[in-house]
């Protein structure tokens, strides 16, 4: 063999070595994050998990009225019955897991995934406070969620503007507009209901118009397809 072809042979020969040894870099990492995930995953998903993200889940579902035992981070018999609650109230699967759908719903997301307002700014966190307490003054505090969700929704619907002041302020879209009652002191629960629907929380179900029917006379909005009903409000398409 002569001397180049040693030299191939031993570059070759490294180069495989290389590449073997970023597979099994890669394998591992791979092997860590699924680890990772799958510890995350078993302590949100099931019945006997325990833990801060447990914790969260029991929080949420407190605030919103269908949790009524202590936020230890247990996911117990009544944690699980309070999430199949609020599964069936939201459309989803009642298994009592908590599954990416169900955490989406609870608005239940990690810094890196929301980033803080959800890339808006704290202008823009304020103003739809503001349109939540005006529009929903009263209502439970799932209702509130829902509210400032329908607002979001809106943002990234094809038929409204595209930001949130556009939104808000689109002529007719809100009575609290016209009345005045977006400059009336907002109300804490607002700010809390305003900051779980940037989170992701979504208690409309994707709706896109609410109304009160025991206060319009709108006939076009009565004929929207209705999605549910929390407390006073009906959340449609």
């Amino acid at each position: 063999m002569s001397k180049s072809e040693k030299k191939l042979t031993v570059s070759v020969f490294i180069i495989r070595m290389i590449s073997l040894s970023i597979a099994c870099f890669l394998l591992l990492g791979l092997a860590v994050y699924t680890i990772r995930l799958d510890s995350v995953t078993s302590v949100l998903s099931r019945s006997g998990s325990r833990g801060e993200e447990v914790r969260q889940i029991q929080q949420k579902l407190k605030n919103w009225g269908y949790y009524t035992g202590s936020v230890d981070g247990i996911f117990g018999v009544q944690t699980k019955k309070a999430v199949v609650a609020f599964q069936k109230k939201n459309g989803l699967n009642p298994d009592g897991i908590v599954g990416p759908a169900t955490l989406k719903a609870l608005g239940i997301y990690n810094s890196q995934q929301t980033g803080g307002n959800g890339g808006y700014s704290n202008s823009d966190v304020a103003l739809l406070a503001n349109i939540i307490s005006a529009e929903a003054r009263g209502e439970p505090f799932e209702g509130q969620v829902a509210v400032g969700a329908v607002v979001l929704n809106r943002v990234e619907h094809p038929s409204f503007p595209d930001t949130i002041s556009g939104v808000v302020y689109q002529p007719g879209a809100f009575t609290a507009i016209t009345d005045g009652q977006i400059n009336e002191a907002v109300a804490e629960s607002a700010r809390k209901a305003a900051r779980e629907a940037l989170k992701g929380a979504d208690p409309s179900g994707g709706a896109i118009y609410y109304y009160n029917p025991d206060k319009t006379s709108n006939k076009w909005i009565r004929t929207r397809p209705v999605i549910k009903r929390i407390g006073a409000h009906l959340f449609c398409k």
